[in-house]
């Protein structure tokens, strides 16, 4: 079917027009700060674009996500704006260059929380990770029965294709959510009626399957940093190594220095504080990535302090440098 192409100075409006005429919204992106929505109805599809986007590509469609451009890149929580993005999501950039467009990281929050204006929709993404930082979610996903609420400290493994819809949320619901590409699309599926029958809950999708780490579930062991331990969300085994995602705390006040072979080795500072080679203070909120072979400091951490940690590929290795 031939596409229309339009240009808006606003999304939102300008696809709830297009709903009141008839058309139901099929596609939008980037979720995080959507400028292209596709619509579709029996004889007419629609491309909106907002307006000063310069590329009117799907850029979401490409087979292999972008090249890594690695960086060592620090965001605070007091520096970095909120805006608005999918479903009436508040969106804030963990890692603004993207490294060079292979991976988005993104802190949401729905700061009114109550029923949230979402649908049956799936991802164009080869890897994405929810972590629920403070309050709590009820979602439902494709193949694992009814709705169910994820608390703070819960993560699930979102894998390629797998339908899903977000329902509702408490007041001042925060998540971190990290994913490969940066730029892809959401899809909507009309077709589909959530909850279905928890008929296939060990299926997989692109090799992946559907993870959910409940808080408190599994043990904290030693980490690989000095002072530190480690508690796995179980995400390496649910992707087959594909990445890691992990909970460290505190165990000793140690200071050293070492050095990583991942692609990406993210973190999230969720409570307490650290400093990054004795000049970068971070606190709650406050999230950095540190490329593969560059040496850093970590220490002067606060007895409180507990990261978040995703890793890509999830066997890095870390050696003292």
């Amino acid at each position: 079917m031939a596409e229309d192409i339009l240009y808006c100075a606003d999304l939102d409006p300008a696809i709830a027009l297009f709903q009141r005429l008839g058309l139901r919204l099929e596609t939008i992106l980037p979720a995080d700060d959507p400028v292209i929505a596709v619509l579709g109805g029996p004889d007419v599809r629609v491309r909106l674009v907002r307006s000063g986007v310069a590329a009117v590509a799907d850029v979401a469609v490409a087979e292999e996500p972008p090249p890594l451009t690695p960086s060592f890149c620090i965001v605070r929580a007091d520096e970095s704006p909120w805006r608005a993005g999918r479903a009436g999501m508040r969106y804030r950039d963990l890692i603004p260059d993207r490294q060079g467009g292979r991976y988005i990281a993104s802190h949401i929050a729905i700061p009114e929380g109550g029923a949230v204006a979402d649908y049956v929709h799936f991802h164009a993404i080869r890897f994405q990770m929810i972590f629920c930082y403070r309050g709590w979610v009820r979602v439902v996903y494709e193949d694992q029965g009814e709705p169910f609420l994820m608390r703070a400290g819960d993560c699930v493994l979102q894998p390629p294709g797998i339908r899903h819809r977000v329902l509702e949320a408490s007041p001042g619901l925060e998540v971190i959510e990290l994913a490969m590409p940066a730029v892809h699309a959401t899809h909507v599926d009309h077709e589909r009626v959530l909850p279905g029958p928890a008929a296939s809950r060990d299926r997989t999708w692109s090799g992946q399957r559907f993870a959910h780490f409940a808080a408190g579930s599994a043990p904290y062991t030693p980490a690989a940093i000095a002072g530190l331990e480690r508690c796995d969300l179980g995400i390496a085994a649910a992707t087959a190594g594909l990445a890691s995602v992990s909970l460290l705390r505190i165990r000793d006040r140690e200071r050293a220095a070492y050095c990583h072979d991942a692609e990406l080795w993210f973190h999230v500072v969720l409570r307490g504080q650290l400093t990054i080679d004795d000049q970068h203070r971070l606190g709650a909120g406050d999230a950095f990535v540190i490329p593969a072979g560059r040496t850093f400091v970590w220490g002067d951490a606060s007895p409180d302090l507990e990261l978040l940690e995703v890793a890509l590929p999830g066997d890095v290795t870390l050696r003292c440098g």
